[in-house]
């Protein structure tokens, strides 16, 4: 009898069954793209909130590219106390939040804003993917044309503007990510700010516009950096899988369990909805031979290690 092969094995095991449940257990979505949103979304912040409560989650961390949902999180957990789950949400320096703007991380850190993203949609580096392959969703309607913004000068160093950014990240001591910068505007930013006192840092989806190799992955992950790898990726019932079981297992090993986060990137339309997406990537790495305890290191351990939820 032939050896079922790793997609065959990911079917193989139900998603609804109750390891894989048990698995899901207080996990925290680090990549949610619920709505409102001027992108096309599938469901709303509320949906989401339920969703992630309906399939025992912890906490779901809101991330449009166009504003900060922290007011918003903030609001809905209050009037939906009685459910077990945490929006959550942080503050993206795009061109509609004033790009490096340090009021906008300010309030956004008094809100309760847990994350700062570097520039994601308004990113040189993604603009310049964009340019060249064209590929990415766009907005339900036209928006301005984006600025273009990098984190380095002509010389390779940290610009000016982007360090009081940093200090504030340190002092209250919240989440870097990288956003969509390069792999090459990252380490000269991550370094800055380690030089600054910050403490937790993120990269998204490291291979994906960002074009790290895994010997970058690795590299980070000895830097205390956590890597986040988008479920929209991987799993079969996406309309953005372009890896296999294969790449994620490399990915995974390049980091360790240790430094690796599985966040949904869910939530556009046309796409399952964030916890189906999180029963089939424990499927899949449970085909590849993860043990559940490094399951729920990358889906929960180490998201409330990042957060500090741990203290909470």
């Amino acid at each position: 009898m032939s050896q079922l092969t790793a997609e065959e094995a990911v079917l193989s095991i139900n998603p609804m069954s109750d390891r894989v449940s048990q698995i899901l257990e207080g996990a925290i979505d680090m990549h949610c793209h619920s709505g409102p949103s001027a992108m096309p979304r599938d469901l709303n912040h509320i949906e989401a909130m339920y969703d992630a409560a309906a399939n025992g989650m912890r906490a779901v961390l809101i991330k449009d590219h166009y504003y900060s949902a922290t007011p918003i999180t903030e609001l809905l957990n209050l009037h939906f106390k009685h459910l077990p789950v945490r929006l959550l949400s942080g503050v993206p320096l795009n061109n509609t939040s004033g790009g490096f703007n340090p009021y906008a991380v300010d309030h956004g850190v008094k809100l309760g804003a847990k994350l700062v993203w570097m520039p994601t949609f308004s990113a040189r580096n993604h603009i310049e993917h964009e340019r060249r392959e064209g590929r990415f969703p766009h907005t339900i309607k036209p928006m301005l044309e984006p600025t273009p913004l990098t984190v380095l000068d002509d010389a390779g160093q940290v610009i000016d503007a982007v360090k009081p950014i940093l200090d504030m990240v340190a002092e209250h001591d919240i989440v870097l990510s990288g956003g969509h910068l390069h792999i090459s505007e990252i380490f000269p930013l991550f370094e800055e700010a380690r030089r600054r006192g910050v403490r937790r840092f993120l990269v998204n989806h490291p291979t994906y516009l960002i074009d790290a190799s895994t010997e970058d992955i690795s590299d980070l992950a000895r830097m205390g950096v956590y890597l986040e790898h988008s479920l929209c990726m991987f799993v079969p019932e996406s309309k953005f899988k372009i890896y296999d079981c294969e790449n994620l297992d490399k990915l995974i090993k390049a980091a360790t369990p240790a430094q690796t986060i599985l966040g949904s990137d869910l939530g556009q339309v046309g796409n399952c909805w964030p916890a189906k997406g999180f029963r089939n990537v424990i499927c899949m790495c449970l085909s590849l031979g993860y043990l559940d305890a490094e399951i729920k290191q990358m889906i929960s351990g180490n998201p409330v290690k990042l957060l500090g939820l741990d203290s909470e």
